[in-house]
Parts: structure tokens; C-alpha cells; sequence
């Protein structure tokens, strides 16, 4: 499937697919959606020294990248990705600059550069580990403390949002874990409240109106 680099309206880059007029990020602005959905919605409120995380759809790095530069904390982070992006697509990003990262850039670069399925220390305190396959075989148990959720919206891939994945995401999240994502659609919270999670509508990043948060608690 083509993809193109396009700039977001706060001025960072996503990929846009012309086939499905899906963007990997919000085209109201990648770097402000990231922050607003994943970090202050979602990483901000752990409250621990140590915290894993998973991501549905590594995509560009983006989240990871925010992430590292955020946290404070040591990091176990784990993206899952079916397709992972290009090297020439990954040079296109100006992810580093726009957030006047440089003195980070080689950190980035290692994120996109380091192999697939085996776990490297990004830094002391930040590990990352990618793997490629689909989010259907995820069979991680009690693991993780949070999840991105950053799947293609329903609309183009409705597959990716339903009881089945979630149930998935349910199980991988340890005690009091969170699932954050952009996505706001009644079918998406409703997939999430069956399987367990307890669920809140909160504001929306630039361009949306909401978002959802679920929490596994027993």
C-alpha cells in the first residue's frame, strides 16, 4: 500500500495512506496528539518507579520517542508492529528537530535501527523491545502497566477494535493497568466495558472531542 510523508498542523510529520485517507497520526497535529493521548492521559498517571508498556502499532516511533524524552521512571517498553516503516520513510521524519531533541537523535535512531524480537537497553533506564507480527498474536499475561492503543482508526481496519483484541489487551495488563487510545466510537467502549475494562470519556487532543481510558481492576 503507498504511503507518503505529509506535515501535521503543528507543523510534525506523519505518514498519510491515500487508499484508505488514514494517517498514522491525528493530521491535527502528531506531536500534540501523542502528548495529550498517550503521555498526559496515560503515562503521567502511573504511579510507579518501574512501568511496562506496550504499544499497539510502533509505526513511526513517535510515542516511544515521547516517551523516552518524558519519563523520568525506567522504562520497559514493548512495541508490537506487522509492518514496520522504512529506513527512507524513518529520514523523512522530523520528529528530533521539531521537538529540539537532537541531543537525543542517536537514541531515536537506535530505536529504529536495534533488530527485531530481542530486547536493547535504549539507555539505563529505557529498554525497548519490537516485535513484528499482528495484535491477534499477543498472548502476554499480567505484564504490562499500560498500553498505547494506537491501531488504524475503525474505520478503515474495524478488526483491530474489537472484544477479541481487547479481551487480549484485558489480559496482558497487569492489576490496575491502563489502556489509553484516540479513538472516542460508542462500538470501541462498549468492546472494551464487555471485557472488563472500566472506562472513561475524557477530552480529546486537537480535533477531537474525546478519548477513551479503560482500567483493569479486579
Amino acid at each position: 500500500m503507498k504511503r507518503e510523508i505529509i506535515i501535521t498542523s503543528d507543523g510534525s510529520t506523519t505518514i498519510h495512506l491515500p487508499e484508505w485517507d488514514e494517517q498514522y497520526h491525528s493530521k491535527h497535529g502528531a506531536i500534540q496528539e501523542a502528548y495529550h493521548v498517550f503521555i498526559k492521559s496515560g503515562l503521567e498517571t502511573i504511579e510507579k518507579k518501574e512501568i511496562s508498556i506496550l504499544e499497539i502499532g510502533f509505526g513511526t516511533g513517535l510515542n516511544c520517542l515521547i516517551t523516552f524524552l518524558e519519563s523520568q521512571k525506567s522504562i520497559n517498553y514493548v512495541g508490537v508492529e506487522a509492518y514496520p516503516i522504512t529506513g527512507k520513510e524513518i529520514e523523512s521524519l522530523n520528529y528530533v528537530s521539531t521537538l529540539k531533541a537532537e541531543k537525543q537523535a542517536i537514541h531515536f535512531n537506535k530505536m529504529h535501527s536495534c533488530s527485531w524480537e530481542v530486547k536493547h537497553q535504549i539507555t539505563s533506564n529505557f529498554s525497548l523491545l519490537k516485535q513484528q507480527k499482528k495484535f491477534k498474536e499477543i498472548k502476554d499475561e499480567d505484564t504490562y502497566n499500560l498500553i498505547y492503543f494506537d491501531a488504524f482508526g475503525a474505520r478503515v481496519q474495524p478488526e483491530l477494535w474489537t472484544e477479541e483484541i481487547f479481551n487480549k489487551m484485558f489480559i496482558s495488563l497487569k492489576n490496575d493497568g491502563v489502556l489509553v487510545t484516540y479513538s472516542a466510537k460508542g462500538s470501541v467502549r462498549r468492546a472494551m466495558q464487555k471485557v472488563g475494562f472500566i472506562v472513561e470519556r475524557l477530552p480529546g487532543p486537537p480535533g477531537k472531542r474525546e478519548m477513551l481510558r479503560g482500567t483493569k481492576r479486579y
